[in-house]
Formats: structure tokens, sequence, C-alpha cells
């Protein structure tokens, strides 16, 4: 999948389910086109990821709290043998091993206070990632300043109502990630 088809993807179907394995049925059941999977297994990454394909859904591992797997070339090289449509990852060099692999990236980012707004811009800038994941999504102010620099933004992080996935998407994001199953419906 190219980047442009994952950003038209995002843009019909802006709700991603952010799951754990407690959650991956409901999250493979409900309209949620995009799974971000939180924390794979090496024992069950390959099989979740396959029945998540065969429904339709694109499933994007975060690398960086996978269980039994590295953050490194053979750990992306694995996803991507399971299908996985891309990676998730707060790491500039994952993000590279992910392109080199022809997978998509979404780097998160937090956002903790103003002097790291600026560390993140330079980080974007340079990072070579599809989208980034601003962490918390519920700051309305961070998502504006960074889709006001036409950068594609998921908003993910403590959003828990419908009115935090509107404002969100009304401050500019592209799209939102919740582990909220109630908000996959939206």
């Amino acid at each position: 999948m190219t980047r442009a088809e994952f950003l038209d993807v995002l843009s019909c179907d802006p709700v991603i389910a952010a799951v754990r394995d407690d959650k991956w049925q409901a999250a493979i059941r409900s309209p949620a086109r995009i799974i971000f999977y939180l924390k794979a297994s090496l024992l069950t990454a390959e099989e979740h990821i396959r029945e998540a394909t065969d429904r339709g859904k694109l499933v994007f591992v975060h690398l960086d709290l996978a269980e039994g797997v590295a953050k490194d070339r053979a750990g992306v090289e694995f996803f991507a043998r399971c299908g996985a449509a891309g990676i998730l990852t707060t790491s500039r060099q994952t993000v590279g091993y992910a392109k080199e692999k022809g997978l998509l990236a979404v780097q998160r980012v937090f956002a903790l206070d103003s002097q790291g707004l600026s560390s993140i811009r330079d980080m974007c800038a340079q990072s070579g990632a599809d989208v980034f994941e601003i962490m918390p999504g519920v700051i309305g102010k961070v998502i504006e300043r960074f889709s006001a620099d036409r950068l594609p933004v998921i908003a993910g992080g403590l959003i828990e109502t419908k009115a935090e996935v509107t404002a969100a998407l009304q401050s500019g994001a592209l799209a939102v990630s919740t582990g909220r199953e109630e908000l996959w419906y939206l």
C-alpha cells in the first residue's frame, strides 16, 4: 500500500482501533479499518495479523511494545512477513527499517511541553515516516500547529469521548487512534 492510499483510507475511516490481545476480537469485528496492535507477541502475532487481514483490516504493529521481537531490521521483516501493513514506533531508525522493507511507518511523538514541540517538528522533518501520531491526542493546539504545516497527523492517547474525537478531527487531525471500543463505531 502506498502512502497516498493509506492517507485515503484514513480520511474515509478516521477512527483506528488501538488494542492489545484482550480486545483483539472486538477490534476485528468492529467497523474500524485500521488496527494499531499495541503489544504484539511473537507467539500470536502471525495468527492475529492474518485473521485481521482476512477481514480487510490494515494492521500496524507497535514495534517498541512487541514481545519477543527486537526493534531492528529482523523484527520489522518478521512483521512484514506476517502481513502487517506497517509499524508504529518512537524511533527514527526503526522508521527507516520499515521503509526499507516496504512497510508504512507511523512515528509516535509525545508533546510534553512547549520546548519539546520544536524538537518534534525537527524530528518530523527528518524522520521519513508516513504519518505522525501526536500524543496525547486531546490537545487541539498541538494538532493545529502540525496540521498547519501540512503534516498528516493521527491524534492518539487519552481520547475517551465522541467530543474528543470530534475536537481532534476539527483541529486538523486526519484520524484518531483509541482503545475505547464504543468509539470504533462512530
